[in-house]
């Protein structure tokens, strides 16, 4: 007796499902299942929203976040913006978590990633050459390094560094504050927050 399954339809839902970030087997059998008890208006409204956004928003050429066919780059557009200092982030979702602090008012890069050996990706994969033509201008006096404070985060802010050293030695180049977070004790952090706690620390 052959195995009962799903439907083949079913099945190349789930496997579709599986591949976005985040979603096992199992979340993507549960959410294949709650499409299909949804009406058929919403799994349509579901597909346009998807191709719509695939169709009409890419990566900015000049900074790497979205770009929207329509409205362009919504940071490159901004003339408000100060763009004598640039803060460097991995992904352009690394952008909005900043932006809700409501403090940068400064421009963004987005390296499209980091700097990783062992998943072959190298200086040449990520948008630095990109990032090397807006400091070419001369506008910008300081760049922020806002990469993640992990192995390959490291290895690429010390890469940049070392680089615009040679390049741009006119350019400041800064690391944001890594230590303790709000509400944290010291019993909760690991030994390299509090390292990085006692180093960063500054006069009340």
């Amino acid at each position: 007796m052959s195995r009962l399954d799903f439907p083949e339809e079913v099945n190349v839902l789930i496997a579709h499902l599986k591949r976005l970030p985040g979603v096992g087997p199992k979340s993507a059998e549960r959410i294949a299942v709650w499409l299909l008890d949804q009406d058929g208006e919403f799994s349509g409204d579901l597909a346009v929203a998807v191709r719509g956004a695939a169709e009409k928003v890419q990566t900015c050429a000049r900074c790497g976040f979205f770009e929207s066919a329509s409205l362009g780059c919504a940071l490159c557009g901004d003339e408000a913006r100060d763009r004598a200092v640039i803060c460097v982030v991995e992904q352009p979702t690394d952008v909005l978590p900043l932006e809700r602090t409501g403090v940068f008012r400064g421009s963004y890069h987005c390296l499209g990633g980091r700097i990783a050996p062992l998943e072959n990706i190298g200086p040449d994969d990520l948008l630095i050459d990109v990032l090397m033509e807006r400091l070419s201008g001369g506008e910008v006096n300081e760049l922020i390094l806002g990469v993640a404070s992990d192995v390959e985060g490291e290895a690429t802010a010390n890469y940049l560094a070392e680089l615009l050293a040679v390049s741009y030695p006119e350019v400041v180049v800064t690391r944001l504050a890594q230590g303790l977070p709000a509400g944290g004790g010291l019993q909760n952090a690991d030994e390299l927050t509090l390292y990085r706690a006692l180093d960063g620390r500054r006069k009340m």
